[in-house]
């Protein structure tokens, strides 16, 4: 195996996981969508994706996220559900793409395919809770239609230019950690503002009665003489 063959099977492996963790069922159906149709060839451990039944699945699935997706509100639920469905998932697409090459490098590509897909799904949901704060959905339109794009695009170059789609990965994941600590801090001032909507305000403090200032004396009565 030369290096160029290594190269590919790093950059679809990485490649997986990184779409897995913005919009699974669209990165499912794309590549099992370009196998069917003989543009690429998938390793051994993903040609099931190019399953009929798999690619009808992934696509009425893709159908639900993108109409749910551009909902606010929905949108962090549809995250949160699937916290327990794109890691995990990530990790075994990413396991699938490195072939029959030893259970080592699967078990690897398995356990760094989680991680970077885990990263990846973390930023995209704390950063769409933040995008919601906006009072307009155009925001939110945009932005899912971009993640939208960007997973049609990245896989594409994966596939097609593997170092390029590894450089831009690194640059990605370096750009995440430095905006994850951000998100977090934006995420606890917002946690901190709704709960102040709820806490309950201290009774006002009542006013000290008014009082009148004393009257003067009035003067003695004088004595007839």
């Amino acid at each position: 195996m030369d290096i160029t063959q290594i190269t590919q099977i790093i950059a679809l492996t990485m490649g997986v996981a990184w779409a897995s963790g913005i919009n699974l069922y669209a990165a499912v159906f794309m590549l099992g969508l370009m196998a069917s149709t003989g543009h690429i060839e998938l390793p051994p451990g993903l040609e099931i994706l190019a399953d009929p039944l798999v690619l009808f699945a992934a696509g009425v699935m893709y159908l639900i996220e993108f109409f749910a997706d551009k909902i606010p509100g929905v949108d962090n639920g549809w995250d949160t559900l699937h916290t327990f469905i794109r890691i995990p998932a990530g990790a075994i697409l990413a396991a699938g793409a490195v072939g029959e090459v030893s259970p080592a490098a699967t078990l690897a590509a398995g356990l760094v395919g989680g991680a970077v897909t885990a990263t990846v799904h973390v930023a995209k949901a704390g950063g769409r809770v933040l995008v919601n704060t906006s009072p307009e959905p155009v925001s939110n339109w945009l932005v899912s239609l971009g993640e939208d794009l960007t997973v049609i695009a990245g896989l594409w170059t994966a596939l097609h230019y593997p170092l390029a789609f590894l450089l831009a990965l690194a640059l990605f994941l370096a750009l995440v950690a430095w905006a994850l600590p951000r998100i977090w801090r934006g995420l606890g001032q917002l946690a901190h503002r709704i709960k102040g909507l709820f806490r309950p305000r201290p009774p006002a403090a009542a006013e000290p009665p008014a009082t009148q200032p004393p009257r003067p004396l009035a003067p003695p009565p004088r004595k007839l003489k």
